[in-house]
């Protein structure tokens, strides 16, 4: 008698769409298109880099063959593909955070596909529907793999937007190094019940306050995604006029200055600058949130005063992101909590060995063979609000897979209707978020502080 396991049925289902026998639409929201370009080659690397002054560190993971992993750029509304072929010791996949594509492209093991172990491939293909500014990165051993480099930036054009003088993208994240530049452990057990691990080195594309050149008077594009495993920065730009532009990949609805704007591991901004007009001049972009405030990168004016303003760049065009219906949506309860459970991990995808967090009293650390029951049954199509109490004494950045959510209202702070994948949610704090239910598939919803998912603050959502 023949056994089904989900496993060997996700295997079966993964190696038929990508070996060419299911290129047929995959649910409403970007679907395979009738030819599908030729793949970016994404082949992950063991590696020496210099973070550092000391020396190379060892066991740096990219993908490519030297350096950080490559931005990658697409097009709203055009067909995207990517080999992923693993060449390191660990089985890893691809998520792509913030873009709405198919389920089975998303990356999650077990959930979706299954792992690509050493020497495999998979391609994923899919069609970005959302300009704006994502990234991408492991779901499996993500504390190690993207603790170890495993992260990239994603911007997808769209050809209607405003021109710049020019236009920069920024990898913000941290690294665990010791004094020799060579890598520590990921974590402590005491602090991943608590804020998470920090890292010992900060980075801005691998480097330490890069600088960049830009024209005087000039205006400025600066995206910028945090990919690291820990760290909520609180932004602040010095030495010219600033306002943002975007968050999370959408357009917000009102433009602001980031004066020490919060914003957690997963999300991204898009910042307008207006450079100085003095030839040499300094603009910096500072973390200010802590007690050791970090210059993460800075701008020089370079050349005469264009005199530029601000004010002159046009709005950006809003993503085709379904709008919630208020007097029809249904309603999701859920508590994010710590957790005195201890729940056995049979995983060999980088589960830390606790449980220490939890959503609606159940911890599960996303990436075992046997998922929890999803938090809810959703039917395709309908509006839903998640009403989400923090019952913890940390901050969360909860994301959501495969879906945008508009930020309807927090019981601590007036909020920006803002549209958005993550939400950095506060100690103590109630939020309302609308979505429509729009793409079919299971969605994991997790915090983006990874040892928190990792051990325990992760479910999803069943689209039906």
């Amino acid at each position: 008698m023949t056994v089904f396991t989900r496993r060997g049925l996700l295997k079966t289902a993964a190696f038929a769409g990508v070996s060419g026998l299911g290129l047929a639409a995959m649910g409403r929201i970007g679907g395979w298109a009738a030819a599908t370009p030729d793949p970016v080659m994404l082949r992950t690397a063991k590696i020496q880099a210099k973070l550092i002054d000391v020396g190379q560190t060892n066991n740096v993971l990219t993908y490519g063959n030297a350096g950080m992993p490559p931005v990658l750029r697409m097009k709203k509304g055009e067909p995207f593909a990517a080999r992923l072929v693993n060449a390191i010791d660990d089985p890893t996949t691809i998520h792509w955070h913030g873009i709405r594509l198919p389920n089975k492209m998303d990356g999650v093991p077990f959930l979706v596909q299954p792992y690509v172990y050493t020497g495999d491939h998979f391609d994923y293909a899919f069609t970005p529907p959302d300009a704006g500014t994502f990234w991408y990165h492991p779901h499996c051993n993500t504390l190690e793999q993207m603790g170890h480099g495993l992260t990239g930036v994603i911007v997808v054009e769209n050809p209607n937007d405003p021109k710049f003088d020019a236009e920069f993208v920024l990898n913000l994240r941290d690294w665990r190094l010791g004094d020799d530049g060579q890598f520590i452990d990921q974590f402590r057990p005491r602090d991943a019940a608590r804020t998470g691990t920090y890292g010992t080195v900060r980075t801005a594309n691998w480097l330490d306050q890069p600088q960049y050149d830009a024209p005087a008077g000039g205006l400025v594009r600066l995206r910028l995604a945090i990919t690291d495993v820990t760290r909520i920065h609180a932004f602040r730009v010095d030495g010219a006029e600033a306002i943002v532009m975007a968050l999370d990949g959408n357009p917000v609805p009102e433009r602001f200055a980031p004066d020490a704007l919060l914003l957690g591991p997963g999300q991204r901004m898009e910042l307008a600058i207006r450079m100085p007009d003095d030839e040499g001049a300094i603009a910096s972009l500072r973390d200010v949130r802590g007690t050791k405030p970090k210059v993460l990168a800075t701008l020089r004016a370079t050349g005469n005063s264009l005199k530029r303003d601000v004010r002159d760049v046009a709005p950006l065009e809003v993503n085709p992101v379904a709008e919630v219906d208020l007097g029809s949506a249904q309603h999701i309860s859920l508590s994010l909590s710590a957790t005195a459970q201890n729940v056995p991990s049979d995983s060999i995808c980088g589960s830390l060995g606790y449980s220490f967090w939890a959503i609606n009293k159940v911890p599960w650390p996303g990436d075992t063979p046997d998922p929890t029951a999803p938090l809810a049954e959703l039917k395709l199509g309908r509006s839903y609000v998640i009403d989400m109490e923090n019952l913890t004494p940390q901050s969360h950045p909860m994301h959501l897979h495969g879906m945008s959510f508009k930020v309807l209202s927090s019981s601590t702070r007036p909020v920006r209707p803002l549209i958005s994948d993550t939400y950095l949610i506060q100690p103590n704090e109630k939020v309302s978020l609308g979505f429509v239910a729009d793409n079919p598939g299971d969605w994991l919803l997790h915090c983006h502080i990874i040892e928190h998912q990792k051990s325990g603050m992760t479910s999803y959502v069943r689209v039906v």
